[in-house]
This record gives structure tokens, C-alpha cells and sequence, in this order.
């Protein structure tokens, strides 16, 4: 006679429920789909290779210049540059969404600031930053910081917020100090926000980084890119936006992977 649990399919409590193998593989079926058209429509004369070469093309290209270790070490400064921004934008932005959400007066002080400044387009201030702090890594990584500050910010700020208060009351009522209620109750709770908040933030500091590293770059990806575009070398600009999608899709991946284990106790609802 089968359980609830074996006919509903759920795994019983404590238990992680893992994808089975053959649903990992589905994952991988509409972008080999996508690059077999891409490579087909190139060969089949469907697509111009002068302005779109094939993903085969574009594979040779990038391992003759890993090969020369030119892409190596543009991929190392890019990285570089990201890490420095999102370090900075993101301790910034858990710092001032913490203050805001957890005081009254940090509130008052520094959330109308903030919700003003994240309606400016932040890649619109190029020119004004280039004044600033000119057009060396002062500016990538600024833009990377700008890009990675406001998500973290306000999934920071959102996740205090919608905290249950009975739980803090709670917590409060059982003797906890203030410490140790931002510890086991404040901490838990908005882990979940956070975490959709660096995740977007990786995605704007990648974007940012694509701008940034095109204005007078010395090294990196975009430099790369726009060394290319003045020989017409389509091959290797779009070797770059390609090595830009596999980082920001590899940091990705390491972070849900992070969510995942630090966010075991959490079972929400999954796809069937």
C-alpha cells in the first residue's frame, strides 16, 4: 500500500529532493538547439559570416588565442575588475540596506536618498564619472560598483522588512538579545532576499563591466572587443560576449549552488 508521500512525490521532511539526471540533461536542449540553427544557418548561407560567424568559428578563435595566452589574460583582468567593484558596491549596499532596515533613523536618513539615485540609468553616468575619477580602473570598477550596489540594497532592505515581526516578538519574549535575535531570526530571514539580490547584482556588474572596459580600456574583455571591431575581427567580438555570458553564467551557478547549501532548511515550492 503506497504512502501519501510516495503518491504525492514529495520527499519526506529533511530530505532534499534531487532532480533526476535525465531532467538535468533537458537544461542543456534549447541552447544546443540554438547553436546547431546558428551553425547551420552559417553554413547554409542563411547568415553572413563576415557579421555573424559560426559557433565552430568562433571555437577555433578562441582556442588559437588561449593558446597565444592573450585571452587568458584579458579574462584575468575582467575578473579582476568585477571582484574589486562588487566587493566594494556590495558590502556598501548590505551595509546601508541593514542600517535602513533595522533602524528607524537609518530609514529616514538613508532609504529616500537611495530610492532617488537607483532611478538614474547608472551606465548614463559615464560621462559624469569620467569627469570624476577619469578613464582609468577608477571607472570600470566605479561602474561595476553602481551596477552591483542598489540590487543589494534593496533585497537587503526588502528581506529585513518583510520579517514577520511576531517572530522577532517572539524571540524577544524567549530572552534573546538584540544580537542574537538579528542572529537567529533577522539573519534566516532575509538570507533568501539576499541572496536574489547578488545574484542580480552579478548580473549588473557583468553588464557594467562590458561598458566600462569600453571606454579607453587597457586589457580585459571589452578591450578585446573593440581591438577587434577596428580590424573587423567579428570572430573575436563575439568570442568576448560569449566568455562575458560563461562568467556571468558561471557565477551564477556557484552562487545558486551557495543558495542551495546555505539555504537547506528552506523547501519551497518546486517545478513538476
Amino acid at each position: 500500500m503506497t504512502t501519501l508521500l510516495e503518491r504525492r512525490k514529495v520527499a519526506p521532511p529533511g530530505v532534499t529532493r534531487r532532480r533526476p539526471p535525465t531532467r538535468r540533461w533537458l537544461r542543456t536542449v534549447t541552447p544546443l538547439a540554438l547553436l546547431a540553427a546558428w551553425e547551420g544557418g552559417v553554413r547554409g548561407g542563411l547568415l553572413d559570416p563576415d557579421k555573424l560567424p559560426a559557433p565552430s568559428t568562433v571555437l577555433e578563435t578562441g582556442w588559437r588565442l588561449a593558446a597565444e595566452g592573450t585571452l587568458g589574460g584579458y579574462l584575468l583582468d575582467s575578473v579582476e575588475r568585477a571582484v574589486l567593484g562588487l566587493l566594494i558596491g556590495g558590502l556598501l549596499g548590505l551595509a546601508l540596506g541593514t542600517l535602513a532596515g533595522l533602524v528607524r533613523l537609518g530609514d529616514d536618513l538613508v532609504d529616500p536618498t537611495v530610492q532617488m539615485a537607483r532611478m538614474l540609468p547608472h551606465l548614463g553616468l559615464v560621462p559624469l564619472l569620467i569627469i570624476w575619477v577619469g578613464i582609468g580602473e577608477s571607472l570600470k570598477v566605479t561602474l561595476v560598483a553602481l551596477g552591483a550596489f542598489f540590487p543589494i540594497y534593496l533585497n537587503t532592505y526588502s528581506g529585513i522588512r518583510n520579517i514577520d515581526e511576531r517572530l522577532v516578538e517572539a524571540a524577544r519574549t524567549c530572552g534573546l538579545t538584540a544580537l542574537e535575535r538579528v542572529r537567529h531570526v533577522v539573519v534566516p530571514g532575509a538570507l533568501p532576499s539576499l541572496f536574489l539580490g547578488v545574484r542580480l547584482a552579478f548580473a549588473a556588474g557583468w553588464l557594467s563591466l562590458v561598458v566600462g572596459e569600453q571606454v579607453n580600456g587597457q586589457g580585459g574583455l571589452g578591450f578585446m572587443m573593440m581591438e577587434a571591431r577596428e580590424f573587423s575581427q567579428t570572430d573575436v567580438v563575439v568570442l568576448g560576449l560569449v566568455a562575458y555570458a560563461l562568467l556571468g553564467l558561471l557565477s551564477d551557478l556557484l552562487l545558486r549552488l551557495g543558495e542551495r547549501r546555505l539555504l537547506a532548511w528552506r523547501h519551497g515550492l518546486k517545478a513538476r
